[in-house]
């Protein structure tokens, strides 16, 4: 028996669809290095991607040392940026299932889009670089508008721009940040236990948790 899955359905980018954090910790080394700090580890940068970049920084030159002035953070968001632009998917990589089961989704004639907060040339350079933006007619990034999640608008914005409604639609997401804009939103949330995100999984409130892709058609199915 065929499941009834919603019909619209919104990703997260960065730990959700994709493993980044290889290329931002690369990335994120580069400008510690730049400035005289020690190295962070990788373990370190998945519980503090998420937030932008400037959280990013600031998060690493606390632990690093004493912290920077704004200006000079803002001047290493710039070095970060360049850094990482040029060498955005050297070890990014989707996790895994991820593309079988958006490849089943997109057959099915499900409404696939994303909504990151990440910069919307990244967002689409990224996808791009791994070939898998065809599967997503509405990507929009932390800068695509003057609002950004947890603004519910910026899911809601997705939505229609999708041809959806909030009533057919669900978030996938890996992080509080999610959680928060899919409850604004007034819309179902399912995160990923594998993600990025300072709060253990299971604490999120989310409506459901997955801990592989495979399991995500189930998941959506219960939700409906």
């Amino acid at each position: 028996m065929a499941l009834t899955l919603p019909e619209t359905i919104v990703f997260d980018l960065d730990g959700t669809l994709v493993d980044t954090a290889p290329d931002l910790t690369a990335a994120l080394n580069a400008v510690l290095a730049r400035e005289g700090r020690g190295q962070v580890p990788l373990y370190d940068v998945r519980h503090m991607v998420g937030r932008g970049a400037r959280y990013l920084i600031e998060r690493a030159m606390e632990a690093s040392g004493p912290p920077a002035t704004p200006e000079a953070v803002g001047a290493m968001v710039r070095h970060f940026l360049d850094h990482y632009d040029a060498n955005i998917a050297v070890t990014s990589r989707p996790f895994d299932g991820v593309e079988a089961v958006l490849g089943r989704l997109k057959a099915k004639g499900h409404r696939l889009g994303v909504c990151t907060n990440k910069p919307e040339a990244l967002s689409l350079k990224l996808l791009r670089e791994l070939k898998m933006l065809d599967l997503f007619p509405v990507v929009l990034g932390a800068d695509s508008q003057t609002y950004r999640k947890p603004d519910p608008r910026h899911l809601t914005d997705v939505i229609e721009g999708l041809g959806g409604r909030r009533e057919g639609a669900v978030l996938i997401g890996d992080s509080e940040t999610d959680v928060k804009t899919a409850r604004a939103a007034q819309v179902p949330v399912v995160v990923v236990s594998f993600g990025y995100t300072e709060i253990p999984v299971h604490e999120l409130g989310a409506d459901r948790v997955i801990d592989h892709f495979d399991a995500l058609e189930t998941a959506l199915a219960s939700l409906t």
